[in-house]
């Protein structure tokens, strides 16, 4: 089973526990690294999620995994929390996260830039609008590469 077809899987089995239980489902990644394979879940709540939450989580989706299957190869499986740099994987997360500092890079320049940290001012009409320093920059959001909370010093 190629790697889309792995994260599609584990979302659909996770997700509507997650939902049940107060939940959101972040981000699922399934990767190499080394010689070992990793099927990452990051999961967040209002507030915030604890070890406990991760614990729970991980033996539900352990079990639904070992009932389906889908994985052919050794993995380690783990649960986490986006952390502080949360990334902003879909509209609905950027909208959420305005108001607050963000990074996000383009794929290609906008005002001759392809990064931006600062506020993220207004997310409207598929555009962002981050202030960097004292200059407001209009993003559109089909041009965002990546995207994710900042932490500015």
């Amino acid at each position: 089973m190629s790697t889309p077809k792995i994260k599609a899987t584990v979302e659909q089995m996770v997700t509507p526990y997650l939902e049940e239980n107060g939940f959101e489902l972040v981000d699922v990644e399934y990767v190499k690294e080394g010689s070992n394979w990793f099927l990452r879940v990051f999961v967040d709540k209002d507030g915030g999620i604890d070890i406990d939450d991760c614990g729970r989580i991980s033996e539900y989706l352990s079990e639904k995994l070992d009932e389906n299957d889908p994985i052919p190869s050794a993995y380690f499986l783990e649960v986490s929390s986006p952390g502080a740099e949360r990334p902003l994987k879909k509209a609905e997360d950027v909208t959420k996260a305005v108001g607050k500092d963000v990074f996000v890079t383009t794929y290609e320049p906008v005002d001759g830039l392809k990064e931006f940290e600062g506020k993220l001012l207004s997310f409207e009409d598929d555009m962002l609008v981050i202030e960097v320093g004292k200059k407001n920059h209009t993003v559109p959001y089909s041009k965002v590469a990546s995207a994710r909370l900042a932490i500015i010093f």
